[in-house]
């Protein structure tokens, strides 16, 4: 498996005074899903163990991480038959086995279970810790539409409640939204303002099936690494690559930094382990010299929580 990495920092651009923080070292597999499941996990778990074995305490996952993408074709009547348990079910144990071999933290992604009477299920991503502790749970919060990407006839939105919660391990905040996420400047805003330092989003992105000769890949970069320019906030991206049937997911995993700089990238049609050292103090440094936190205006933004005008609305 390809490994590219960024195992010492580049320059704080702002920062005023050296930096006092360790870096972290934080690892990416990016993978193709398997139809035969002792391949898939043996692609995973040689992945976690190349991150580790290059010092990675952490190592992320993509979006759905064990499972065929379900949503390019709309659901039937019970979408959630797909779904598991989150505390039984064979993400977590997977998770927490890797994690155990590895004595690293690992992150994954999940269709949970709800017991809904809809069948909707969530949209989940976890942190695990080698002891097998769940240390974080996020649920997706916004959920797809369009062709190819049937994600609301699978999954509900997260809940309101606690809608960005902070994860804090390593002697780092975390936030775990997930793919569509990525595109609403409101949630990286929202993690930003709790103090989070690194965005980390499991996607599966990849062709339109309405749209075959647009590719969206590099709006898709820039508006997550803008995200991250306008917030501080380092990202980490695992997307899926390879062909499951009417969508040909494009790979092209990354991790980039504060100043929008990319430290490591992965190919569109390769599976890979990223691994880069992240300077946390970077953050502090760039929302000193830029404070976009600090100078908002929250007396004028009432328009954004306005209810959404839909189409033959009055």
């Amino acid at each position: 498996m390809l490994t590219i990495t960024a195992l010492t920092p580049p320059e704080s651009l702002a920062a005023t005074t050296p930096s006092t923080s360790a870096p972290l070292r934080v690892g990416l597999v990016q993978h193709r899903w398997h139809e035969d499941q002792g391949d898939l996990y043996t692609e995973l778990s040689e992945g976690i163990a190349a991150a580790a074995k290059l010092g990675a305490s952490v190592v992320f996952l993509p979006e759905l991480t064990l499972s065929r993408y379900p949503a390019s074709s709309p659901a039937d009547d019970n979408p959630g038959r797909q779904a598991e348990d989150l505390l039984t079910g064979p993400t977590l144990a997977f998770a927490a086995k890797a994690a155990a071999e590895n004595q690293v933290l690992v992150h994954a992604s999940l269709y949970e279970r709800s017991e809904a009477e809809d069948g909707l299920g969530f949209n989940t991503a976890i942190l695990v810790a080698p002891g097998g502790e769940l240390l974080g749970r996020t649920r997706k919060l916004h959920i797809p539409v369009t062709a190819g990407y049937y994600e609301d006839t699978y999954f509900r939105g997260g809940p309101s409640e606690d809608a960005y919660p902070v994860h804090e391990a390593l002697g780092a905040k975390f936030g775990l939204p997930t793919c569509w996420d990525e595109w609403f400047p409101e949630v990286a805003r929202a993690y930003s303002l709790a103090g989070a330092q690194v965005l980390v989003y499991p996607t599966a992105i990849g062709s339109e099936p309405d749209h075959p000769d647009f590719d969206t890949q590099p709006l898709w970069q820039q508006v997550i690494v803008g995200n991250g320019i306008a917030n501080g906030t380092f990202m980490v991206v695992p997307n899926r690559h390879g062909s499951e049937g009417l969508i040909t997911f494009y790979g092209s995993s990354f991790i980039s930094d504060p100043y929008g700089r990319i430290l490591v990238q992965a190919p569109r049609d390769e599976s890979a382990v990223l691994v880069a050292d992240l300077d946390l103090q970077h953050r502090e440094d760039w929302l000193a010299l830029f404070p976009f936190l600090a100078t908002r205006r929250p007396d004028t933004y009432s328009a954004l929580t306005a209810p959404v005008k839909t189409a033959g609305a009055n």
